[in-house]
């Protein structure tokens, strides 16, 4: 009896991560979820999820269709579809989304623009 072999190909499931000991000069871009736990002083262009882990820091402009922020981020925030503002988030600039989650004690100084799109 023959096996047969199959390949699936899936986006889902596919992520990149920065870790925490790690610092990026440079500008961000990733067609997949990206996991950040280290620091970036760029722009981050994110076609997924975006997850900024409690010591991930960016100094720049973020993009992304969702994002969950758990750490700094200083710079402009354009997230297409769900922005979420854990506990320990400390966000410095202006934010334009289509929907935001703010938890208690997150910070948040800048302006936030909303569209129904």
């Amino acid at each position: 009896m023959a096996l047969k072999q199959k390949e699936e190909i899936s986006a889902g499931g596919l992520h990149n991560t920065l870790a925490s000991s790690t610092t990026v000069k440079g500008d961000i871009l990733t067609e997949n979820d990206f996991r950040l736990d280290g620091q970036i002083e760029g722009n981050v262009t994110c076609s997924g999820k975006l997850v900024l882990g409690p010591k991930g820091k960016v100094s720049g402009k973020v993009i992304a269709e969702n994002a969950e922020i758990m750490g700094e981020i200083d710079g402009t925030i354009l997230v297409k579809a769900k922005l979420v503002l854990k506990t320990s988030a400390v966000v410095k600039g202006d934010i334009q989304t289509q929907t935001i989650e703010i938890e208690p004690n997150a910070r948040f100084n800048g302006t936030c623009a909303m569209s129904g799109e």
